[in-house]
């Protein structure tokens, strides 16, 4: 095997960043979400509309950076994505009314979308290149910018959201900005190297299989999109205060990227099959625990353990695909984020019919079909 490129590490630094980025951005947006619902009066059901917005935003941005995420555009995504989705976290923060807040979204979802597509997409390609498992590294930096930006919503709970999202869109839409020369220099810098163990590869995926992977990642990330949209308003609704609420996203988020910083190792280790496998189940049982409990303590340790459950199931999933080429990675990312934003939607939809517990159920539910299905997903398509 030759050795990793100087370009190909300046490509995995520049992807942690934007992963890391990424993350302080949902996590703002979800850990403050009850804010944004107490400001414009919105009711439950008022609160899924904005999120169903931001779905479906995200519908068409992963669409159409699925269709321009070429190679050579990669670095105009990456840029325009990251400008784009910062300016509209600062537009959320002013939405004082659901209509507002809907326009605000809906624009929100779009930059989500194309940032997301570009970013993975480019990941895919930067793994290839080193010829070992980075993907679930690169997925931790999301983890601990999701981490970063829950901590910083719970430390600042105190102040208007409105503030907290304004300095927090300035400041990544400024560092996105100094970053553009970079960018430019590595526009080539993610191009697939050949390996003298290519013919080691995963298998390229049937179009059933694909549709698997798709299926499962979508369950999956509506499982992370529950916890990013709905954790805090989970604790809220068990009387706990503003600053515990903001932290059950932190928690969820620490887990989370405690397993993915392991993930490339354990993979390694024992498999993606298995390793997917024994984090779905965990997945299960913390979730199912956390929400049938009553009390505050149980609430944030399902969370927790909810996400040290689907720490690796994301990476693993698009590492699989990524053996069919970009466009098979296209088609998992963009299935799988519909359940990120989609998901959320819907569990406010079950919220208001039956209960929020009842319908935080839906993910553990998720979780265990994730668990029952890995090896016939992953067997011959993961390393």
């Amino acid at each position: 095997m030759s050795a990793v490129s100087a370009a190909d590490r300046n490509s995995r630094a520049l992807l942690t960043g934007y992963f890391l980025g990424l993350g302080v951005i949902m996590a703002v947006w979800g850990a403050r979400m009850p804010a944004v619902q107490q400001t414009a009066h919105l009711s439950t059901a008022g609160l899924a509309l904005v999120l169903l917005a931001a779905a479906i935003g995200m519908v068409a941005g992963l669409q159409l950076g699925g269709h321009y995420a070429r190679p050579a555009r990669l670095p105009a995504l990456l840029t325009t994505g990251s400008i784009a989705l910062a300016g509209c976290l600062v537009l959320v923060g002013q939405g004082g009314s659901l209509s507002a807040l809907l326009a605000a979204a809906l624009a929100f979802g779009l930059a989500h979308g194309i940032l997301d597509v570009a970013a993975n997409t480019a990941a895919v390609r930067c793994q290839t290149a080193f010829g070992r498992p980075i993907m679930s590294g690169l997925h931790a930096a999301y983890s601990l910018g999701a981490l970063a930006g829950a901590a910083l919503a719970a430390l600042t709970a105190q102040a208007p959201h409105s503030a907290l999202f304004t300095a927090t869109g300035t400041l990544l839409a400024g560092v996105a900005i100094a970053a553009v020369p970079i960018v430019r220099s590595l526009s080539g810098a993610d191009r697939p190297a050949r390996r003298a163990d290519a013919g080691k590869l995963p298998l390229h995926p049937s179009p059933g299989k694909l549709w698997l992977l798709a299926a499962l990642a979508a369950a999956s990330l509506l499982g992370e999109g529950a916890a990013a949209d709905w954790a805090a308003v989970h604790l809220h609704t068990l009387g706990a205060p503003a600053a515990a609420s903001a932290t059950a996203f932190a928690l969820y988020s620490a887990a989370m990227a405690a397993g993915r910083l392991t993930g490339d190792r354990l993979t390694a280790a024992f498999g993606a099959p298995t390793v997917l496998r024994a984090g779905a189940v965990l997945a299960t049982a913390g979730l199912t625990i956390g929400v049938l409990g009553s009390g505050t303590l149980l609430a944030l340790t399902g969370w927790a353990v909810f996400g040290l459950g689907l720490s690796t199931t994301v990476p693993s999933l698009i590492t699989a695909a990524g053996a069919g080429g970009a466009k098979a990675v296209a088609t998992v990312t963009a299935t799988g984020y519909l359940g990120l934003l989609a998901g959320p939607a819907l569990i406010g939809a079950l919220a208001s019919a039956t209960t929020l517990s009842t319908a935080l159920l839906l993910p553990a539910l998720l979780a265990a079909a994730v668990a029952a299905l890995a090896h016939r997903a992953l067997e011959n398509t993961a390393p």
